[in-house]
């Protein structure tokens, strides 16, 4: 959502320019145009600000004249409430979108037009092209223009995508999806990867980054600063996308392990740095850093921070850069790999064990399931034991949900689809990206965190660059899944149990 700071920062300079401008403030009252619309004095300022603004659209009047009453919008937009600003981006969805009845006139003329009147047709062909942009997208672009503007138009983003959720007439739908994808356009252009940097975060880089940095881990939640200091540290590396438009403000990080083998689970992580320490002193400089024993860089945690930025692939390319940066640091690596996370998966799995328990469980582990849970009730007990993280420490319930929840696991994974595509979006990403599904691991993460999300299972997503290219393509041209014979053959493990069931 909007914050208030950007109210702040621009209010002090739109009061400046309206003054200089001989403008009203946009703080002003407008009591007459309150009782004419009938609605609450914001929402009525900025019905009236946006008239005013689309007034000068197509004319010759200053563009710091323009600027200054975009940047009164943006402040009225942040102060005001959600309601409000629902109001807003229905106004401009609805009132500023493109308008059919010109599209047609145009195209019929253009239609009219002999072939080699090649003027007229160029004429005709422009103002289409006029008539298709919708009139939003000339405001946006000069949103864009001003300081903190385009990180405006990503918060916008993200109020419009959470509208998008909530509206449920499908006229209305059509006309605010059209001012999602206008914005989306925009952000293609705007965010290309050539527009981006990558900047290493170290305990030495500014305190609000490395806040930021910690706010916006999700997967492994930072516990305090010492973890944090831990993270940014030798033996690991965490870097970030930044844009010029948006200073200070982490558009994608990744947090990477550098170890000596490539880890089955969270801990292994760490049991990986024990190792290459071994009786070195703990507090080590990057310097200090035993280049000739790492031999693997784990991804363990890549996070896009802007809601509003969503649709367009930024991770992969970031994931690319920093494996490029890694093996020309540490040239002994010679393994990539992701220890990622599966969320949905527990939530699969009930959905599955509700439709039919022998989905998951053959008919002999059925009955030692029954056996350990002492009841006829299986689904029930199930449902209930997995709602919390406790039975991680149970020996013989974890050994014996081991092969079926692997092997459910599995299924999930490389058979579950989306429109040809592997349904957990963690693994469509790395898909995407050209990994391998390599290995699916058995309570890698044991924490509540984990085991809400998969049952505390995660996986290994191994890169092979000098297959990466041909991966992607499979995957994204063919549906093909690179996966390892030890995944594939669980799946298949798990397709017999349907089989059997038809």
């Amino acid at each position: 959502m909007l914050g208030k700071r950007l109210a702040f920062e621009l209010l002090p300079i739109v009061r400046r320019c309206g003054a200089a401008a001989g403008l009203k403030s946009a703080s002003a009252p407008r009591h007459d145009a309150r009782r004419e619309h009938g609605t609450s004095p914001g929402g009525s300022h900025v019905d009236e600000e946006l008239r005013e603004i689309f007034r000068f659209k197509d004319t010759k009047i200053s563009n710091w004249i323009i600027e200054n009453k975009a940047r009164a919008l943006c402040v009225r937009y942040t102060e005001s409430n959600q309601d409000n600003r629902r109001r807003i981006l229905r106004a401009l969805a609805s009132r500023y979108a493109v308008q059919h009845d010109d599209i047609c006139q145009v195209a019929k003329r253009l239609v009219c037009t002999e072939p080699e009147n090649e003027r007229q047709m160029f004429v005709h062909e422009r103002t289409l092209k006029d008539v298709l942009t919708p009139a939003y997208h000339w405001l946006f672009v000069i949103i864009g223009r001003l300081q903190h503007g385009v990180k405006f138009l990503v918060d916008l983003r993200t109020d419009v995508l959470e509208l998008m959720a909530e509206i449920k007439d499908t006229d209305e739908s059509i006309v605010v999806q059209q001012l999602n994808h206008t914005l989306l356009d925009l952000f293609l252009l705007w965010f290309s990867v050539g527009f981006l940097h990558v900047e290493r975060i170290t305990w030495e880089s500014s305190c609000d980054i490395l806040q930021k940095v910690s706010d916006y881990e999700a997967i492994h939640p930072i516990r305090n600063w010492l973890d944090l200091k831990r993270r940014v540290g030798p033996y690991r590396r965490c870097y970030v996308f930044m844009h010029p438009s948006m200073p200070r403000e982490p558009i994608v990080v990744l947090h990477t392990a550098l170890c000596d083998v490539i880890p089955d689970s969270v801990k292994g992580i760490e049991e990986a740095e024990t190792r290459i320490l071994g009786s070195a002193k703990k507090h080590i400089t990057f310097l200090e850093e035993d280049k000739s024993k790492i031999k693997a860089a784990i991804f363990y945690s890549i996070v896009s921070t802007q809601k509003g930025l969503q649709g367009i692939e930024l991770g992969n390319y970031l994931i690319k850069k920093v494996a490029g940066e890694i093996t020309t640091e540490f040239p002994a690596i010679q393994q990539l790999s992701s220890l990622s996370p599966i969320p949905n998966f527990k939530t699969w799995l009930l959905d599955k064990l509700k439709q039919d328990v022998a989905f998951i469980f053959t008919t002999r582990e059925y009955k030692v399931a029954r056996d350990i849970l002492q009841t006829e009730n299986v689904i029930s007990a199930l449902k209930k034991i997995l709602g919390t993280s406790l039975w991680t420490g149970d020996k013989q319930l974890a050994e014996f949900l081991k092969d079926p929840l692997l092997r459910a696991c599995a299924w999930y994974l490389y058979k579950e689809k989306r429109r040809g595509y592997a349904l957990n979006t963690v693994a469509n990403f790395h898909l995407r990206n050209g990994a391998v599904m390599w290995r699916i691991n058995w309570l890698a993460d044991p924490s509540p965190r984990g085991v809400a999300n998969s049952c505390g299972i995660m996986v290994n997503y191994r890169y092979f660059l000098e297959d990466s290219e041909s991966n992607s393509r499979n995957y994204i041209e063919h549906f093909v899944i690179s996966a390892t014979e030890d995944v594939i053959n669980r799946a298949m493990q798990a397709e017999k149990l349907r089989i059997a069931l038809q």
